[in-house]
C-alpha cells in the first residue's frame, strides 16, 4: 500500500510508539488526523511534523470526543483512509492492589475507545472508493496472560478479538482491519519497575521507532492481517495458542523474579 496522500486518523499521537508512528507515516507521505488529550503536546508534535496535520483534542471514550473528531474528519479533504488505533494504558500490578477506577480506565481506553472509534468513523471509511483500512494496536500479552499485567492482558485479548471479529464482518467491504502486536517497549508506558524486571529477566525491550517502523512496514505489506513482533514472542504466542501448559511453566518458573518488582 502507497501511504503517500493518505489521510490517517491516529489516536494516542502524542504517546511514546505514537508520536513515532506519526513521525514515519509523514515520511511516507501521509497527511495525519492527530488524536490525544493533550492540546499542548499535540501542536507541539504537529509543528515538529512540518505543520500541516489536523490535532483533535479528544477523550475518544466519550461521546463528546467522539463527535470532535468526526467533526474533524468531515472537514478532511479527500476523506479518511485509514484509522490506526494506538492509543493504549497500562499497569504492572497485583489485582489486589488496583483500584476499581483504574481497572475501568484502561478497559475503557484500550476497549471501548477503539470500539467506539471504529464505529464513528465506519461510515466515512465506507464512502472512499478504494481500499481504507482500519490498523488496531495491540501487545503480545493479547495473546500470553503473563502475571502483574492481568487486566492490561484482558483489554488486549478483547481487542485481538473485536479485531478478528470486525475484519469478518467487513469481508464484504473495502475495508480491511488488521491486528498489530509490539513486545515490550521503551516507552513512558512502563514504570521503572517494569523496566528493571525485563533487565531481570532479558527481555527485549524495543524502541519506539523500531516498533513504528515495523508497523509501517506492516501496513504496506497488506497480504497479513496481523502481525507478531520480535522473536522468540511470535513463537511464544503460536505455542501458547497449542500448548499453553508449556508456556505456564515457563512463566510460572520467572514468578519469584517477576515478584520481587511488584
Amino acid at each position: 500500500m502507497d501511504l503517500n496522500k493518505k489521510n490517517i486518523v491516529l489516536t494516542g499521537a502524542s504517546g511514546g510508539i505514537g508520536s513515532a508512528v506519526a513521525a514515519r507515516l509523514v515520511l511516507e507521505g501521509a497527511t495525519l488526523i492527530l488524536v490525544g488529550r493533550q492540546r499542548v503536546k499535540l501542536s507541539s508534535l504537529n509543528q515538529q511534523l512540518g505543520g500541516g496535520h489536523y490535532c483533535v483534542e479528544a477523550d475518544i471514550t466519550s461521546e463528546v470526543g467522539l463527535s470532535q473528531l468526526l467533526a474533524c474528519c468531515r472537514q478532511v479533504k479527500g476523506g479518511i483512509d485509514m484509522v490506526i488505533n494506538c492509543a493504549g494504558l497500562s499497569a504492572f500490578a497485583q489485582l489486589e492492589s488496583m483500584t476499581s477506577d483504574s481497572i475501568r480506565n484502561m478497559m475503557a481506553v484500550n476497549v471501548c475507545g477503539a470500539i467506539l472509534v471504529c464505529q464513528t468513523l465506519l461510515p466515512l471509511l465506507k464512502e472512499q472508493r478504494q481500499q481504507a483500512s482500519i490498523i488496531n494496536v495491540g501487545s503480545t500479552f493479547g495473546s500470553i496472560g503473563y502475571p502483574g499485567f492481568s487486566v492490561y492482558c484482558a483489554s488486549k485479548f478483547a481487542l485481538r478479538g473485536f479485531t478478528e471479529a470486525l475484519r469478518r464482518e467487513l469481508a464484504d467491504t473495502n475495508i480491511d482491519v488488521r491486528y498489530f502486536a509490539p513486545r515490550a517497549t521503551k516507552t513512558t508506558l512502563n514504570s521503572p519497575q517494569v523496566v528493571e524486571m525485563n533487565l531481570a529477566l532479558g527481555t527485549t525491550m524495543d524502541s519506539s521507532k523500531s516498533v513504528a517502523k515495523a508497523l509501517v512496514l506492516f501496513i504496506k505489506k497488506r497480504h497479513r492481517a496481523q502481525y507478531y513482533m520480535g522473536w522468540p514472542e511470535a513463537l511464544f504466542v503460536r505455542l501458547n495458542g497449542v500448548f499453553p501448559s508449556w508456556v505456564e511453566q515457563g512463566i510460572v518458573k520467572q514468578l519469584p523474579i517477576i515478584k520481587r518488582f511488584l
